[in-house]
C-alpha cells in the first residue's frame, strides 16, 4: 500500500470516527453538567457553529475533488473553528462547570481538525504551495467531484453517524435550551437551578 493510500485510509477509518466519538462525549457531558440551565442557548448555537464550521470542510472533502479552493475552505473552517472554541470555553466556564474530562475532550476536538487539515495539506501538498503562489502547479478553484468517489458505503455509514451522534444531539441540545429559556421568560421564578 502506498504511503498516500494508508493516509487517506487513517483519516476516513481513525481521526473521523474519533472526532464523531469525541463529539458526542462533549454532547453528554454538556447534558451532564445541565447546560440548559446554566450557559444555556448562547453556548448551545456556538457549538452549533462549531459544527457548521467543521462540517462544511469535511463534507467538501470527503465529496470533491482536493484542490487549492478545498484546501483553502478547509484553512478557513479550521481558523473559524478554533476562534469559536476559544469563545465558547470563555463563555462557558464562567456559567456552568467545566470538568478535567471535558477539557481533555475539548483538545481532541480542537486538535483533530488540526490532524485532518494538515494530513490533507501534506496529501495535496502541491495544490497547498499554489495557493502562496509557489510550487510547479496553478492553483486550481474548480468545484468538482471526487472522481473516483469514496465508496458510497463508506459515505453513508459516515453520514448516518454523523447525523445520529453528532447532527441530532446537538439539535437536541439547542431545543432543549431554547425551551428551557422560554420557560424562564415566561415564569422565572418556577424554573429550577442547575443540580
Amino acid at each position: 500500500m502506498d504511503p498516500a493510500s494508508v493516509v487517506t485510509s487513517y483519516l476516513m477509518y481513525f481521526i473521523l470516527p474519533l472526532w464523531i466519538a469525541a463529539g458526542i462525549s462533549d454532547y453528554l457531558l454538556h447534558r451532564r453538567t445541565q447546560i440548559e440551565y446554566t450557559s444555556g442557548t448562547k453556548e448551545s448555537v456556538l457549538h452549533l457553529l462549531q459544527l457548521s464550521e467543521a462540517g462544511l470542510p469535511v463534507l467538501l472533502g470527503l465529496l470533491l475533488e482536493i484542490n487549492s479552493l478545498v484546501i483553502l475552505m478547509m484553512l478557513v473552517g479550521l481558523l473559524a473553528h478554533e476562534a469559536t472554541a476559544m469563545w465558547d470555553v470563555k463563555y462557558a466556564i464562567t456559567r456552568r462547570y467545566v470538568g478535567p474530562l471535558e477539557q481533555h475532550v475539548h483538545s481532541f476536538l480542537e486538535l483533530l481538525p488540526v490532524m485532518g487539515v494538515s494530513f490533507v495539506t501534506i496529501l495535496y501538498w502541491d495544490q497547498f504551495m499554489a495557493l502562496f503562489g509557489l510550487g510547479e502547479e496553478a492553483a486550481r478553484f474548480d468545484i468538482q467531484l471526487k472522481d473516483p468517489p469514496l465508496p458510497l458505503g463508506y459515505l453513508l455509514t459516515l453520514f448516518s453517524a454523523i447525523l445520529l451522534c453528532i447532527v441530532l444531539p446537538f439539535a437536541e441540545e439547542c431545543w432543549r435550551c431554547l425551551t428551557i429559556s422560554r420557560r424562564r421568560a415566561e415564569r422565572p421564578d418556577k424554573m429550577p437551578r442547575a443540580a
